[in-house]
């Protein structure tokens, strides 16, 4: 996981939850993921915003942004 995705992370730990990974439920978990997920699209569509050029390049940024390898 790159920095990038700890921070994000974190943040959303912040937010939402006083408690620890050992003392969430299933409804937190659940609050947890939409929120982490909900920040990251955002930054990815912030990211596809600065990029002009075709998909490719944007999800070439994308990808990279987040140091996820292409398959």
């Amino acid at each position: 996981m790159n920095k990038r995705i700890k921070d994000i992370m974190s943040k959303t730990l912040d937010e939402k939850f006083a408690g620890t990974w050992s003392t969430m439920d299933m409804q937190d978990l659940t609050k947890f993921a939409d929120r982490f997920a909900e920040l990251i699209v955002r930054e990815c569509a912030d990211i596809g915003h600065l990029y002009e050029g075709g998909e490719y390049e944007v999800r070439n940024q994308i990808m990279a942004h987040f140091g996820v390898e292409s398959a």
